[in-house]
């Protein structure tokens, strides 16, 4: 979804310290397939060789696919806000929608982000024919590193902007991944792809960043409609920019996927034009600083910021590493032509007077090292807040966000008089849909079957009881979970009672597994009610303890204010040495096991918790 999500602003060394990140290794080379052609088939750009290797035990065993079926398969999206990515498949060939990131809840201490889960893929990556990006938000390309390279890196397909991201963020990942990408740019939604049996057309979507745009994949028994993140974008009578019924054209029977993160919103959105009124206001009347957060990813909203204040003689200082990354990108591809002296280095803020000057920061949504967070902390190094700034929050809430940005802005309020956000002026406009929206491009398109998809399952099913309210059949609405495998054939469009393998794929460190649960599971044991390692020391033969056994609590309870607790736990682990069997001490696992059960129930009799105990025994 939504531009960019949780951490929009790691610091350059955070950013760089998973760069060498090992995944699964290839030894592939490839040069760019370049630029597309009208009609033109692709579908001889195989992958190349993987040299991942799966278990055989791990190989998922996918139900037959029968001749002349479609098969869908949303492999993440649907049961959450990011992940998400969708599998085409006809006959032998394969086309791939998005590869998005999700960011670790909170009860996912360590891990760093979730990617979707491939395993129906295995044994079947030289079917991929291509990876089509609808645009260059994190969840949607976030995952594109590490997944293409387990894939052999197919040919991928997408808008420039897209493009431009995605191998900045191989780079990033990898340096000299990037040259891997067999890539064919989408110069205007009217280009045609071959890709196999797949034929790829595109339409144009709104949404809150540049080059995004709606894909339509026909095969020989039908079509799929995705216009990935979108919106319809209103003026004061009601009435939008962009129409879809051309789509009523494409072969049928045709299914729309619809993303629904809006199926609980009314109304309609404030309009750019409204929300650049009000900014600009600000900028111009401003006291002191303004210090303006907004996604990472808002390129054409921090464009808009760039010139605005160069309008009105303000200079520009960017701050946050996505950021700055994506407005260089932009402004080499040429979207931004900022005027000359406009942008500043942040450390220069102190040359000019405090109301000449603009910070754009990411950080809106709290995430704890993000540009905001670390101004609004103190920790900065170049901006300390004063009661004269202006900070405008121009981004929209993520769901799950909402705690860590009340207390951003509590914090914030402490420190500054003049702070705006979208309760009180319109100073963001989101790039996803409202009900209204859903209701007018079902009514535009048409299509034979609505499948609702890339939020939450409760969006989801709102998003269904909209189009039967508004007189869609529901028998024709599937809502799937992740996994889920519809398949369109002569028979209509039906969900599989057997799903894909969706689970979640955790990237962590130089790590990326899909067992990583069992690691998850122990930090949440040690992050609710710590450890305590016992260490005891015996001798060989008579199996008796050589000195005291040693205690230590680590999160468990502070030593020196439970001295009795210790003597305790001390006194219980030579009662279990003095009473067992001195033959039974040459099994260490044996000791250990004891040692654990018997010390932790005596541990929750005495506390009511249940720490991790870790005993440790020395032979001497």
């Amino acid at each position: 979804m939504i531009e960019q999500n949780r951490t929009q602003s790691p610091k350059p060394n955070e950013a760089n310290k998973h760069r060498n990140r090992r995944v699964y290794g290839t030894n592939t080379n490839a040069s760019n397939a370049g630029n597309i052609r009208k009609n033109k088939s692709y579908s001889h750009l195989r992958p190349q060789k993987s040299e991942f290797r799966v278990d055989p035990k791990e190989k998922y065993s996918a139900p037959l696919l029968s001749r002349g079926t479609f098969r869908i398969i949303p492999i993440g999206g649907c049961e959450e806000v990011g992940r998400n990515m969708t599998i085409f498949e006809y006959g032998n060939d394969i086309v791939i929608l998005d590869m998005g990131l999700q960011f670790p809840e909170d009860n996912m201490p360590g891990i760093d982000f979730i990617v979707p889960n491939i395993k129906y893929l295995v044994g079947k990556e030289k079917n991929v024919r291509g990876v089509i990006f609808s645009h260059g938000h994190l969840d949607h390309i976030g995952a594109a590193p590490i997944l293409l390279e387990k894939l052999g890196y197919p040919l991928v397909i997408g808008m420039p902007m897209t493009l431009a991201m995605i191998k900045d963020r191989l780079e990033d990942h990898k340096k000299g991944s990037s040259n891997k990408l067999k890539t064919i740019t989408v110069k205007k939604v009217s280009d045609v792809i071959k890709l196999g049996n797949f034929t790829a057309k595109f339409f144009q979507v709104e949404h809150s960043i540049m080059d995004a745009m709606g894909t339509v994949l026909e095969t020989p028994v039908g079509s799929a409609m995705h216009p990935g993140d979108w919106t319809m974008e209103r003026d004061a009578k009601g009435d939008t920019h962009i129409r879809y019924e051309q789509l009523k054209n494409i072969k049928r029977p045709s299914v729309l996927m619809l993303e629904s993160l809006g199926s609980l919103k009314e109304g309609r959105h404030a309009t750019h034009q409204e929300m650049y009124d009000n900014i600009y206001n600000i900028l111009k009347f401003a006291p002191g600083r303004v210090v303006i957060t907004t996604f990472g990813s808002q390129v054409e909203r921090i464009k808009w910021v760039i010139e605005a204040a160069s309008k009105i003689g303000k200079k520009v200082a960017l701050d946050g590493y996505s950021m700055k990354k994506n407005i260089e990108i932009a402004t080499r591809l040429g979207y931004i032509k900022p005027a000359k002296d406009t942008l500043i280095d942040v450390r220069r803020l102190g040359d000019y007077p405090e109301n000449k000057v603009v910070v754009v920061c990411t950080g809106g949504q709290g995430e704890e090292n993000a540009a905001l967070n670390r101004i609004a902390s103190g920790q900065h190094r170049s901006v300390f807040l004063r009661k004269t700034d202006t900070i405008i929050f121009s981004s929209s809430i993520i769901p799950g966000n909402e705690r860590s940005i009340q207390k951003l802005k509590d914090n914030i309020y402490r420190q500054c008089d003049n702070v705006i956000h979208g309760d009180l002026m319109d100073v963001h406009v989101s790039g996803h849909a409202t009900r209204n929206d859903i209701v007018d491009i079902l009514d535009q398109v048409k299509p034979d079957y609505f499948v609702p998809v890339y939020a939450n399952h409760f969006f989801l099913k709102e998003a269904r009881t909209l189009g039967i309210k508004n007189g869609f059949n529901g028998e024709k609405i599937i809502v799937p979970d992740n996994g889920s495998i519809l398949e369109l054939n002569d028979r209509g469009l039906r969900k599989l009672d057997k799903k894909a393998p969706s689970d979640y794929v955790f990237v962590d460190g130089l790590g990326v597994s899909d067992t990583q649960h069992i690691v998850l599971r122990d930090r949440q044991v040690l992050a609710e009610d710590g450890m305590v390692v016992v260490i005891a020391t015996i001798h060989s033969h008579t199996g008796q303890l050589v000195q005291n056994p040693d205690i230590i609590s680590r999160g468990f309870v502070f030593l020196k204010d439970n001295k009795k607790l210790i003597e305790d736990i001390r006194h219980k682990v030579k009662n279990l040495v003095i009473e067992s069997d001195p033959k039974s001490w040459a099994d260490t696992n044996q000791i250990r096991n004891d040692i654990r059960d018997k010390i932790g129930q005596f541990l929750f009799t005495k506390t009511e918790k249940r720490p991790m105990i870790l005993p440790v025994v020395i032979e001497v």
